[in-house]
C-alpha cells in the first residue's frame, strides 16, 4: 500500500549503545524475522532492533529516550495479532513483552490476578487452575499470545457469552506513555468511581496510546464440571433457533456457542486430517456448558438436548463430557485458521452482524466471488454475534483483493455492523474505519491520540486512518 514513512529518527549506533546501558544484553540486532513478520506471514517490516524490558522502569526508559530522539516504536506481545497491528510497518524500534512475564499477586478470595503484560494466556490458565480459578478470556492462540496484547486489542473469544468482554473483567492496568511517564491504574477493586476510568482507553488502543505493562484481573471460579455438545443441523435458521433454546434451557450454565458451516468442516478433516463425530450437515453448533455441579449439568444438557431433537430442528449429535474428547471436539474448532493456511493465501475478516444477517454476508461473498476463490468458509460466536468470515486462494492476488473490499466492509455497515469484531483495526483496516465509527467520533480519537502521544512514536501506522 501507499504508506510513507513518517518523519521519525533513524537508529545509530549512540542509540544502540544507549538501549544496551538500559537493558544490558537485552538488545537484539540479528536474526529478528521472527519479530518482523506477522503470524499470517503477510505483513512483514524491517525493525532493526528487538528491546527486551523486564520492568515497568525499563519501558519507561526506554520510551522517554525515543520520545526525546523521534524514534519511533512499534510494542510486541506474542505477535499473534491478524490485522498486522504487532509488527513494524518500517524500521519502528520492537518493544517486546516476552521478559516481562511474572505473576505480582494473586488473592484467592476475590479472585483476583496482577501480573505483568508479558504473561502467556495458557501459563496464566494452568496457574490460575491450581487455585481452582480461571481466566475470563480463552482464544485459539492462548500457547503463544500475552495477556498485555489481549488488553491492548480488547481479544474476544470463545467465553465471552459466559464472562463479558476484557472491558468488564481488568479490574486496573498500569501503562507507560510515549513521554516515559506511568499511568498506575493497576486498582483491584471491583468497584471504584473516582473520575475517569482511564483504563478502559487503553483496553482496545492496540499500542497507539501507551505501552501496558501490568494488567489487574477478575478471574472466575474454575468450573467443576465441563460438557460439550456438537451437533449438526440443516439451515443457519436452525442454528439460529438452537441459540434461542439453548439460552433458555442451559441458563447459568451455558459457556460458549460456537457454529461452523459444511466448508468449515471440509477445511478441518482435508488439511487438518481431523474427523468429525457426527454424520455430515450444511451446519454444526458447538456448545459448552460449564457449572459447578456435573450431574446437574449433564441433565439440564440432557433434557436440552432431547427437545431440539425431537423438535427436528437437530438432526444429530455427541456429548462429551471426557477433558481429552472435549478437547478433541473444540480443536476442530480452534484450529480452523491454521488449517486455512494450508490452501496457500487467506484473505481474514472479523465482523460483528445483526444475528438475523450474520450467515447472509457469507452466502453474499460466496456468490460474489465464484471460482476466483478456493473456499469462502463462516464460522464463529453466534453467541456474541461475531463471524469470521474467511476466503483463501493458492497465492495474495490484487484481483481477490479488489473484489472483497470495499465490497464486504460496504455490506456490513448496510447491515449495521462492525468491521472488526475483535481482531482489532491494525494496520489492515484503519483506513475502513469509517464503515463503523462517524467522523466525529474518528476526530475525537485523533484527539486522544495527540494528547497521550504528540510525537506520534507509539505503533505509528496504525488504528486511525490515514485521511
Amino acid at each position: 500500500p501507499d504508506v510513507k514513512r513518517g518523519n521519525y529518527g533513524s537508529v545509530r549506533d549512540s542509540d544502540l549503545a544507549t538501549f544496551e546501558r538500559l537493558l544490558p544484553g537485552r538488545v537484539l540486532t540479528d536474526s529478528l524475522d521472527g519479530y518482523n513478520t506477522d503470524w499470517l506471514k503477510t505483513c512483514r517490516g524491517a525493525s532493526q532492533v528487538v528491546l527486551r524490558p523486564k520492568s515497568t522502569e525499563e519501558v519507561s526508559a526506554i520510551l522517554k529516550y525515543c520520545n526525546e530522539k523521534k524514534l519511533a516504536v512499534v510494542p510486541q506481545g506474542g505477535n499473534t495479532g491478524l490485522v498486522g497491528g504487532s509488527v513494524s510497518v518500517f524500521d519502528e524500534i520492537v518493544i517486546s513483552t516476552q521478559l516481562m512475564n511474572s505473576i505480582i499477586s494473586l488473592d484467592e478470595i476475590s479472585g483476583t490476578l496482577v501480573c505483568q503484560a508479558g504473561c502467556v494466556l495458557a501459563s496464566l490458565e494452568d496457574y490460575l487452575s491450581n487455585h481452582k480459578l480461571t481466566i475470563p478470556v480463552d482464544l485459539g492462540a492462548k500457547g503463544s499470545c500475552h495477556i498485555g496484547g489481549n488488553v491492548a486489542t480488547n481479544a474476544g473469544g470463545v467465553r465471552l457469552l459466559r464472562y463479558g468482554s476484557l472491558h468488564g473483567n481488568v479490574l486496573g492496568l498500569e501503562a507507560v506513555l510515549a513521554n516515559g511517564e506511568v499511568v498506575d491504574c493497576l486498582s483491584t477493586l471491583r468497584k471504584d468511581n473516582t473520575g475517569y476510568d482511564l483504563k478502559q482507553l487503553f483496553i482496545g488502543s492496540e499500542g497507539t496510546l501507551g505501552i501496558i505493562t501490568a494488567v489487574s484481573l477478575n478471574c472466575p471460579q474454575k468450573p467443576e464440571a465441563v460438557s460439550v455438545a456438537f451437533l449438526g443441523c440443516e439451515s443457519f435458521q436452525s442454528v439460529l433457533d438452537i441459540f434461542k433454546e439453548s439460552r433458555q434451557k442451559l441458563g447459568e450454565v451455558l459457556s460458549a456457542f460456537e457454529f461452523m458451516d459444511s466448508q468449515t468442516m471440509t477445511v478441518a478433516k482435508e488439511n487438518l486430517k481431523l474427523r468429525s463425530p457426527i454424520e455430515d450437515y450444511p451446519f454444526y453448533v458447538l456448545i459448552e456448558t460449564s457449572g459447578s455441579n456435573g450431574s446437574h449439568d449433564e441433565e439440564k444438557l440432557s433434557q436440552f438436548l432431547e427437545h431440539v431433537m425431537g423438535t427436528g430442528i437437530v438432526q444429530d449429535g455427541t456429548v462429551a463430557t471426557e477433558p481429552t474428547k472435549i478437547q478433541n471436539i473444540w480443536s476442530m474448532r480452534e484450529r480452523i485458521a491454521e488449517g486455512l493456511m494450508h490452501d496457500g493465501y487467506c484473505y481474514k475478516y472479523d465482523v460483528s452482524l445483526p444475528l438475523q444477517s450474520f450467515y447472509g454476508l457469507v452466502e453474499a461473498m460466496r456468490e460474489r466471488m465464484g471460482t476466483m476463490v478456493t473456499r469462502v468458509i463462516g464460522y464463529g460466536h453466534v453467541g456474541d454475534g461475531n463471524l469470521h468470515l474467511n476466503l483463501t486462494s493458492p497465492e495474495y492476488s490484487t484481483e481477490v483483493m479488489d473484489k472483497i473490499e470495499p465490497f464486504l466492509y460496504d455490506w456490513v455497515a448496510n447491515h449495521k455492523g462492525s468491521i472488526s469484531a475483535e481482531h482489532g483495526l491494525g494496520f489492515k483496516k484503519k483506513n475502513f474505519i469509517y464503515h463503523s465509527k462517524s467522523k466525529s467520533a474518528v476526530r475525537l480519537m485523533k484527539d486522544i491520540k495527540h494528547t497521550f502521544d504528540p510525537n506520534m512514536i507509539l505503533n505509528p501506522y496504525k488504528v486511525l486512518p490515514d485521511f
